[in-house]
């Protein structure tokens, strides 16, 4: 029996993929639940596991854009499994293969003809030495049409200088196709630009509240939970904070209407091993720091493992981009649609900073939040930033209800 594998659908409003690799080849036998292939959606990429087994027959190649519900290949149930390890098929096929190769390439080898090269090659005649003196052109640079290579007259008169200091290195190129999930990825960043008034507004945040919390309390939050206690918790709980004083920044466009969020979905902007992936962590207005730490590493561990769905990475309704992690000490970071706000979080810098009258050295980090100012004003912009400011300089007040021993116990 001949079963026809169709393309499944990876989530709502998908309707095509690009097989971004085969990870079986045409004739191999197939295991029911094997992955045979990795998937582009624009959205995520997927392993497409066997439906059943038998021996495949692919239909599709590397870099097509298929639609779902179309057939990519064909497995041929009747088929019996192979006595064994296919491995020594495999390296007698790769043997052949490559000395098929290599026999091909003595071939081209052989057939190229050798140029002769004398004394002359490369050599001016006495005009066309002057004539590339006078251009200031090194003779080396120039390729002799002459008798044995030998530069002549015309060949410097046709010689163009280089526009740069001739170095001799490599000058190479190469050109691969950008996957589906780039290929999004950059028309939302261009549709983001394209079609929102953003702005940017900047602030600083003294970190010291949160280093000595985090010193303090750090070995007994990981022994008791299991997972460190990071810089995204009281990131992410200061801006629930700040959504719920400043409503608008938790809103965005449809149409002529403006939808405002009484939940609080926030979308953490990861490098996964196929890109930028843009998890959700869902209703973070009802985690503690221990629930929010142990979402955040979920999620980064299944977007770096390529395990991550399209449905995690749906519907979120304000975004933290981290750029600190790779050193970015300021950035303007763009809009994820069709959501109205991004807080782009930066490293951290010892700095000299005026405390009570006194110069002190304090941990500070630039923060920046990028808006859509079609719906929301300097005054909800600017506030939103400094009720996140505020909240990190003072945690244990607004974060933690004075009590910041029960707040990470939860």
């Amino acid at each position: 029996m001949i079963l026809e594998m169709k393309v499944p659908s990876p989530g709502e409003s998908i309707t095509e993929v690009e097989i971004a690799e085969w990870l079986v080849s045409d004739g191999d036998y197939v295991e029911k639940d094997q992955a045979i292939a990795e998937v582009d959606s624009d959205k995520a990429t997927l392993e497409l596991p066997a439906e059943a087994s038998g021996t495949i027959t692919l239909k599709a190649e590397e870099g097509d854009a298929v639609a779902v519900g179309e057939v990519v290949c064909l497995i041929d149930t009747s088929a019996e499994a192979p006595e064994g390890s296919d491995t020594s098929a495999k390296e007698d096929t790769s043997t052949s293969s490559a000395t098929k190769e290599e026999t091909a390439t003595k071939e081209e080898i052989k057939a190229a003809p050798v140029a002769s090269k004398t004394y002359a090659t490369g050599t001016p005649s006495p005009a066309a030495k002057k004539i590339l003196d006078e251009k200031g052109i090194d003779a080396s640079s120039v390729s002799g049409t002459g008798r044995d290579g030998r530069i002549t007259k015309d060949d410097a008169v046709n010689a163009v200088p280089s526009m740069g200091t001739p170095t001799g290195g490599n000058r190479g190129t190469s050109r691969s196709k950008m996957s589906m999930l780039r290929r999004k990825v950059a028309e939302r960043l261009v549709e983001a630009k394209n079609t929102t008034a953003m702005l940017t507004t900047f602030n600083e945040v003294d970190m010291s509240p949160i280093f000595d919390l985090r010193k303090q309390y750090k070995e007994d939050f990981k022994a008791k939970h299991g997972v460190s206690l990071g810089f995204m918790s009281f990131f992410t709980l200061a801006v629930v904070r700040a959504l719920k004083l400043y409503p608008a920044v938790n809103s965005m466009i449809d149409g002529k209407e403006m939808i405002t969020y009484d939940f609080v979905d926030i979308s953490i902007a990861v490098s996964g091993p196929k890109g930028l992936m843009v998890p959700v962590i869902r209703n973070a207005e009802n985690l503690t720091f221990r629930g929010v730490e142990s979402e955040v590493k979920r999620l980064a561990i299944r977007a770096r493992d390529g395990q991550i769905t399209v449905d995690e990475m749906t519907g979120g309704t304000f975004t933290i981009s981290n750029g600190g992690v790779f050193g970015s000490m300021l950035s303007t970071p763009i809009i994820n649609p069709p959501q109205s706000g991004i807080l782009g979080m930066h490293n951290i810098v010892e700095r000299p900073v005026a405390i009570a009258g006194k110069v002190e050295i304090r941990p500070v980090m630039f923060v920046a939040l990028s808006y859509d100012h079609r719906i929301i004003d300097g005054r909800e912009s600017v506030g939103f930033l400094v009720a996140v400011k505020e909240a990190l300089e003072n945690p244990v007040e607004l974060l933690m209800d004075n009590n910041p021993k029960k707040a990470l116990e939860m």
